[in-house]
């Protein structure tokens, strides 16, 4: 079947102020940070804008897959509300954990008293280390199958070999043209090593949001009292790194891949919900005590074919009266209006938008906008 939007994206260029925050945290508790242009950035990890993104999904309404190392748990709780005794459903549940489940079986050397670890699957009680990234459907289907079985788990999972396990429970969940129902496995995609026909290609590629100028860290120093403390001095003194910067966030959707995994009847719907979720998400740390609650300042979004296309921002923005956003949206216009003009017929452009300077084009106008590139 011919996909019509091969090949076709649309691409978020968002410039986002934030005032003192410390959205992602590195391993010591500061903000992370990265060497662009010779100079420090603030930076943004792409998978911590990407988890923001995926529970504002839900927020707003849509279906989300659920992706967890408890999949006993997960196929038992459906085994149940289809009919299984408690019993049978901790069985059922089992049977799918065990197929991605690898434990270490220790084995002396030969002649040699030391001992060496090879990968077996585990018994039960092993824990897996396979985050399994599920669509409400295909555990329905999962535990349907069960039912029809009359829970009998070896009904269902025939094979004794893991990996031919897994091929019979990807053959299982594929039966159904719809079984993938999640708009974030769509997006997000999916990847099961012991399954590859059960991978999925991410249709949406978020690049690490990076501050558009020269940023460094500073430190809070705060205390804490003691309410009950009858001397004078702090109970508690402590200190807290944090920033402030305007990012600049680049985020591509593949409305061919997207097709292809969700189907082009869903195209409308997912674009919507996309943008509304990249419009409020909003990384979660220190949310109570440095808020940074600032919406979009500035974007422009394409839809193009053709290569993706990023601002690098290679060249720090220098702060004019007014801060930094200004001149990092004139850098942005004039750097992707330069690549058009050198792109010529390979830029591909169908469409731009601007957004953030007309009050008349609201985030609603933007979406329907976007709506209007497919059918």
């Amino acid at each position: 079947m011919t996909n019509t939007y091969t090949n076709t994206r649309i691409e978020f260029h968002i410039l986002q102020s934030f005032p003192v925050t410390c959205l992602n945290r590195d391993d010591v508790g500061a903000p992370k940070t990265a060497m662009v242009g010779g100079v420090t950035r603030a930076r943004v990890s792409s998978q911590c804008w990407k988890r923001q993104v995926r529970l504002s999904l839900h927020e707003i309404g849509m279906v989300r897959g659920t992706r967890t190392k408890l999949i006993a748990g997960l196929i038992a709780d459906a085994c149940m509300q289809q009919g299984a005794t408690q019993d049978q459903a901790v069985v059922c549940g089992n049977k799918i954990e065990q197929i991605f489940i690898k434990k270490k079986e220790t084995k002396p050397k030969k002649g040699k008293d030391e001992a060496y670890e090879i990968d077996m699957h585990s018994s039960e009680g092993e824990k897996t280390d396979t985050l399994l990234f599920l669509s409400p459907n295909e555990v329905q289907i999962i535990a349907r199958a069960f039912r029809e079985a009359g829970f009998d788990s070896g009904a269902v999972i025939k094979q004794k070999d893991a990996k031919k396990q897994a091929a019979e429970l990807a053959q299982l969940i594929g039966k159904t043209n719809e079984h993938i129902n999640a708009l974030d496995i769509a997006l997000f995609g999916r990847m099961v090593a012991q399954a590859a026909s059960m991978n999925v290609e991410a249709a949406a590629s978020f690049a690490h949001a990076i501050s558009t100028h020269k940023v460094s860290n500073e430190v809070e120093f705060f205390t804490a009292l003691d309410d009950r403390q009858e001397e004078p001095g702090s109970a508690h003194m402590g200190s807290l790194e944090f920033n402030s910067a305007t990012y600049y966030r680049y985020i591509s959707l593949d409305l061919g891949q997207l097709a292809q995994t969700m189907g082009e009847q869903e195209l409308k719907e997912a674009i919507a919900a996309f943008t509304q979720a990249l419009f409020v998400a909003v990384p979660s740390a220190r949310q109570t005590t440095q808020s940074g609650a600032s919406p979009w300042e500035f974007a422009r979004v394409m839809v193009r074919k053709g290569q993706r296309l990023q601002v690098p921002f290679e060249t720090p923005v220098k702060a004019r009266e007014g801060g930094y956003l200004q001149p990092s949206i004139e850098t942005l216009k004039s750097y992707l209006d330069k690549k058009e003009k050198l792109a010529g017929s390979l830029f591909g452009k169908q469409e731009a938008y601007d957004w953030g300077e007309d009050e008349d084009f609201s985030i609603d106008h933007l979406i329907a906008a976007l709506q209007t590139h497919v059918q």
